[in-house]
C-alpha cells in the first residue's frame, strides 16, 4: 500500500455489539450477536468491537465465539484500565486471526474524580495498563474517555504516554456528545501537531449524538487527520446513540469530491444489516432516518414525483441499489408463486434453502390472503417473525380470540404453549390488548413492569401489518419483544410473549457489575 493510499483509507470500527448493545433494552442473545458479527465481517467492517468480556460470562462467551468465527475483521474487546479487565479481554479475543485489546480510562476532571486519581497517578496507570496490554497483543487501542472535556495539555501528555507504552490506535471519544465539528477537527489537528510519535499511530474518533452532530463531528475529525471512525449500525448506542455507520460510509461515497477518502465497506449490504439490527435489538428505525429510514427513498409530493419520473437524480443523491434496495419493485400478492417469492427475498438479502422457502411460502400465502398487496417491509417483518419462532422459545402463542366492543369488560381466550405443553385460560381487561396481556400473565405470573407498548403500521392501508414493540423492566433488567401481524391484538400478544421469553433468558444470565461503564 502506498503512502497516499494509507492517507486516503478510513478504517471502519463498528461497536454495535458493545456500545450499541448498551442501549437500555437493546440486549441481544448469543446467537444474534454471532449473526450480526458475521454480517459485519462479510460487509467489510475493518474492526468489530464484539463486547466487554469482563462484564459477564455471556459477554465473554460471545466475544470469544465471534473471535473464532471471524474471517476478515479484527476482533476487539473492551477493558477498563486494570490488569484483570485486560487479561480477561485477551482471553476472549486471542482466538481471532487478528485480535485487538481496547483499554480506556476517563481523563477529564469529572472522570478523574471518580477513581480519585490525580494527574500523575492517572498517567502512571495509563502507562502500566497500556504496557500490559501491549505485552499480550501487538494491536492495542487506548481511549481517554471524555477526551473532548479534558484539558488540552493533559490530553497531549497522556496520549504521548499511551503511544510510548505501545498503543497503535488512539481513540478520541466525545463521550457526552458535547463538541461541535470545528472543535472536533481542531482537537485531532492539535494532537497530530503536538504529540511526539503521533505520525506513527492511527487516530480514531468516537462521537455520540446527544446534540445531533455525531456524523458531522466524525467527518470533521477525518478531514483533520483521523483515520478510524467508530460507529454503529442505525446509530444505536447509549442515550441518543452514536455515529451511524451507514451515514459516514455513504457520506464519504457520495461526497468523494470534497472528502477524497475511501472505506472497504460493501454498501449494498447496508439495508439488510440495518433491518436485522433493528429486529434483534427491538429498536425500530425511524421513518425519516438518513440512508436506511423507510422514507429515505420515498416521494409523495407531485413536484418530487414528476422530477423522479424524468430523472431520479433530481431528488436523490444516491441510488437505492447502492445500499441494497431492489432497483425495481416486484409486486407481491396472493397470486405470486414460489419463484417470485424467492427472487424478492433474495433482493432483500434472504437466501433460503428449499425447505425454508416452503415454510415461509405458507406464511406468505396466509398473509397475502389478508392483504391486497404485500410490500417489501411486510416480507422483512414476516422473516423476522419466522426467525424468532425458529429459535425455539420458552413460550409461544398458539391460539388467541378476543371479545371487544362498546360494552366492557373485554375478554381474551388464550392457548399458550409453554415448554411444549399447551395451557388455556380466559381473562378480562380494559380493552382487547389488556385482556390478552392479562391472560398471558395468568399462565406466566411475573412482576415485570410494562415500560413501553408501541404500535406502527409496516405498510399503508387498513389491511397493513402492525409491528408491535414491547419493553419490560424487572429488577433493573430491561428486555424487548417485537412481532408483526395484520391483527394488532395478535401482534401485541406475540410481542409481549417474545419479551417474556427474553426475560427468561436474562434471568439466567450473570448480572454484570454495576460499575461497568462504556468507553464512549
Amino acid at each position: 500500500m502506498t503512502d497516499k493510499s494509507k492517507q486516503d483509507r478510513v478504517v471502519i470500527f463498528d461497536t454495535t455489539l458493545r456500545d450499541g448493545e448498551q442501549s437500555p433494552g437493546a440486549t441481544m442473545t448469543h446467537d444474534e450477536k454471532l449473526e450480526i458479527a458475521e454480517m459485519l465481517d462479510e460487509m467489510g467492517v475493518d474492526i468489530i468491537e464484539a463486547g466487554f468480556p469482563i462484564a459477564s460470562e455471556g459477554d465473554f462467551a460471545a466475544v470469544s465465539d465471534i473471535a473464532k468465527q471471524a474471517k476478515q475483521s479484527v476482533i476487539c474487546g473492551l477493558a477498563r484500565a486494570n490488569f484483570k479487565d485486560i487479561d480477561r479481554c485477551w482471553e476472549a479475543v486471542k482466538h481471532a486471526r487478528r485480535p485487538r485489546i481496547h483499554t480506556f480510562i476517563g481523563t477529564s476532571p469529572l472522570h478523574r474524580a471518580i477513581p480519585n486519581l490525580d494527574m500523575d497517578q492517572m498517567a502512571e496507570r495509563i502507562h502500566d495498563t497500556v504496557t500490559h496490554a501491549r505485552n499480550l497483543c501487538d494491536n492495542v487501542q487506548w481511549s481517554p474517555m471524555d477526551a473532548t472535556r479534558t484539558e488540552h495539555d493533559y490530553l497531549c501528555r497522556v496520549v504521548e504516554i499511551a503511544i510510548k507504552a505501545g498503543a497503535t490506535t488512539i481513540n478520541i471519544p466525545d463521550t457526552v456528545g458535547y463538541t461541535a465539528p470545528r472543535e472536533s477537527a481542531a482537537l485531532i489537528r492539535m494532537l497530530i501537531e503536538k504529540v511526539p510519535g503521533a505520525d506513527e499511530i492511527i487516530f480514531a474518533t468516537h462521537c455520540h449524538n446527544d446534540l445531533g452532530m455525531a456524523t458531522a463531528n466524525a467527518l470533521a475529525a477525518v478531514e483533520a487527520g483521523a483515520r478510524q471512525i467508530e460507529c454503529t449500525i442505525n446509530g444505536l448506542g447509549e442515550r441518543a446513540g452514536n455515529t451511524a455507520l451507514e451515514e459516514v460510509v455513504m457520506a464519504l461515497k457520495v461526497r468523494n469530491d470534497i472528502m477524497p477518502y475511501r472505506t472497504g465497506i460493501d454498501t449494498t449490504k447496508i439495508m439488510n444489516i440495518s433491518r436485522r439490527v433493528a429486529a434483534v435489538s427491538g429498536f425500530p428505525v425511524q421513518f425519516n432516518k438518513a440512508i436506511v429510514g423507510k422514507n429515505a427513498f420515498a416521494h409523495e409530493s407531485g413536484i418530487h414525483q414528476d422530477g423522479m419520473l424524468k430523472n431520479a437524480e433530481t431528488f436523490e443523491i444516491m441510488r437505492p441499489e447502492d445500499i441494497g434496495l431492489a432497483a425495481t419493485n416486484l409486486v407481491m400478492g396472493k397470486h405470486s408463486g414460489r419463484a417470485a417469492l424467492r427472487s424478492k427475498l433474495k433482493d432483500l438479502g434472504y437466501d433460503l434453502a428449499d425447505n425454508q422457502l416452503n415454510d415461509v411460502f405458507v406464511r406468505f400465502k396466509a398473509l397475502a390472503d389478508r392483504k391486497k398487496e404485500v410490500y417489501d417491509d411486510d416480507l422483512v417483518a414476516l422473516m423476522t417473525d419466522q426467525a424468532s419462532e425458529a429459535a425455539g422459545d420458552h413460550m409461544q402463542v398458539k391460539f388467541l380470540r378476543v371479545i371487544c366492543g362498546t360494552e366492557a369488560p373485554q375478554s381474551a381466550d388464550l392457548i399458550l404453549t409453554i415448554d411444549g405443553k399447551d395451557h388455556q385460560v380466559t381473562a378480562q381487561g380494559d380493552g382487547p390488548v389488556d385482556a390478552a396481556f392479562n391472560a398471558v400473565k395468568k399462565l406466566f405470573p411475573h412482576d415485570a413492569r410494562l415500560a413501553l407498548y408501541q404500535v406502527h403500521a409496516v405498510t399503508e392501508g387498513t389491511d397493513a401489518q402492525a409491528t408491535v414493540s414491547v419493553r419490560l423492566e424487572e429488577d433493573g433488567k430491561i428486555v424487548t419483544g417485537q412481532s408483526s401481524d395484520t391483527d394488532t391484538v395478535v401482534a401485541s400478544a406475540r410481542a409481549y410473549v417474545s419479551a417474556l421469553n427474553n426475560l427468561v433468558v436474562r434471568r439466567a444470565k450473570t448480572k454484570p457489575e454495576d460499575e461497568l461503564k462504556s468507553a464512549g
